[in-house]
């Protein structure tokens, strides 16, 4: 059985290795080239040019931008049924009189295609059309040959791991989400009395940053490559104006990861805005700025980025008395590496550097790459919106998925990066539970600590106090 090779492997110096070299049937068969390149193609004609025959397997760089892209013509049970009747059609794996030696020449590259559909986009055999259809291909090859049986059941046993780890985590998030309902309720008590803050369950912020690390990675290896593609899709022209996805989603860990941003930057301001006191304010701003600053040398900007905007927060940066106890030169060069000023010029060229470092690593640590979610999220669905799916004579516009391919396949790098650090159970705990404020919770807090300085927040100030704390 050939291994599929890793992600990085997939490139070259230049970027997206598009060499599919034609075949007599490709050029002739609805397939455009340009010196070598796969430019375009009819949707049949592409569906042809990922089925294997005994004397053509499909560069791996086709596989994932097809079966990434095609989602957005058809859904991938559609693509799977295909498939399994071109492969049985083709290779006459039906007809009992069939060459043995013909189905060992083509059985371990039709397994081969079905384990990098297993092992890059699992998610997609959630739904049981999938399921069934895999299981009955990978059946045929199997019946003849026991090494092939062995390797079926290989692939079958790791995909249902692989799902059975999601739905482990889904509840986890389940979980998580239903603990952590409405806050206010910690305003209208003291908040000192009933909760600690975070300084007192880490007092180090090199400590904090490694485990805010755990969580990202954790969060982003459960985000399959497809659910950048389903987030932006459009009903397609050609196929009677119905969205491939008007099916529910098979997940959605895209959202959880942007759920838990927002989390983060809500908990660095209420862990500002809690203290009663000035100084202890100012040393809590203090101390995000130092857990920022290790995030940025880790290589976690997302963290980086949601601290740095929960720190932004109006109730935040209101307190003008407790950020003159601060010394903000560290904050500023964190301001200006995340400035957003030349479509966040500074921030993209750190990222070039540490995906850089991740390429020539020695450790795991050097390895970590996790980008500012909410713009790569952008990126790519400006570069969805920039370019149609079809050209004008219905073939589909396959330049553009290899470029789409290219940002989500540099993502799926980062994404398997294991955490070196030590996990600390009370620390990830704490950030993942703790009680934060609404944003309307944190004006009034703000406004507690440091006055309202006009009329308009002295009238928000008391509706906020009558709403929320039912006094005036």
């Amino acid at each position: 059985m050939p291994q599929t090779p890793p992600f990085s492997a997939m490139f070259d110096s230049s970027g997206y290795n598009r060499n599919l070299y034609q075949s007599v049937e490709d050029s002739c068969g609805g397939l455009y080239y340009h010196d070598n390149n796969l430019l375009s193609g009819s949707l049949e004609a592409l569906i042809q040019h990922l089925v294997p025959n005994v004397d053509y397997y499909p560069d791996r760089t086709y596989i994932f931008t097809f079966l990434l892209s095609s989602r957005l013509f058809m859904h991938p049970y559609e693509l799977m049924a295909k498939v399994c009747h071109l492969c049985v059609e083709h290779q006459r794996l039906s007809d009992p009189n069939s060459d043995k030696n013909q189905i060992r020449k083509i059985a371990p590259k039709i397994l081969q295609l079905l384990t990098e559909w297993t092992e890059t986009f699992p998610y997609d055999f959630r739904d049981e059309r999938m399921m069934r259809n895999l299981k009955d291909l990978a059946h045929r090859i199997a019946s003849g040959e026991e090494t092939y049986r062995k390797n079926v059941q290989q692939m079958i046993q790791c995909l249902i791991r692989k799902l059975a780890a999601l739905s482990q985590y889904e509840e986890v998030l389940a979980k998580i989400s239903s603990t952590s309902t409405d806050r206010l309720t910690v305003l209208k008590t003291k908040p000192q009395s009933i909760q600690r803050d975070i300084i007192t369950v880490c007092s180090d912020p090199y400590t904090l940053a490694q485990q805010l690390t755990h969580i990202e990675l954790e969060r982003l290896n459960y985000i399959g490559p497809e659910e950048f593609v389903q987030a932006f899709v459009q009903k397609d022209p050609l196929d009677n104006d119905k969205s491939c996805y008007s099916e529910r989603k098979k997940t959605r860990n895209l959202e959880a990861y942007v759920e838990w941003f927002n989390r983060l930057s809500y908990l660095v301001a209420t862990e500002i805005c809690m203290p009663v006191k000035k100084k202890h304010r100012a040393r809590m701003i203090e101390y995000f700025i130092d857990v920022a600053r290790e995030c940025f040398n880790i290589g976690n900007f997302n963290s980086l980025m949601a601290i740095i905007s929960g720190m932004n927060m109006s109730p935040v940066s209101r307190l003008k008395k407790t950020w003159a106890k601060v010394k903000t030169a560290k904050f500023d060069v964190l301001e200006h590496q995340m400035d957003p000023s030349s479509n966040f010029y500074n921030y993209r060229t750190a990222l070039r550097g540490a995906a850089q470092r991740s390429l020539t690593a020695h450790s795991s640590r050097e390895k970590i790459v996790i980008p500012f979610f909410s713009l790569l999220i952008k990126d790519i669905y400006f570069l969805n919106e920039g370019c149609a799916n079809r050209l004008p004579n219905g073939h589909v516009n396959f330049e553009k998925f290899w470029e789409l391919a290219k940002q989500v396949s540099e993502f799926m790098t980062w994404k398997q990066v294991e955490c070196p650090f030590e996990r600390d159970r009370k620390i990830l705990q704490h950030l993942l539970t703790v009680p934060v404020f609404s944003e309307d919770a944190l004006y009034l807090a703000s406004y507690e600590s440091e006055g309202p300085e006009n009329h308009i927040e002295k009238d928000r100030w008391k509706s906020l106090r009558s709403s929320l704390l039912g006094r005036v």
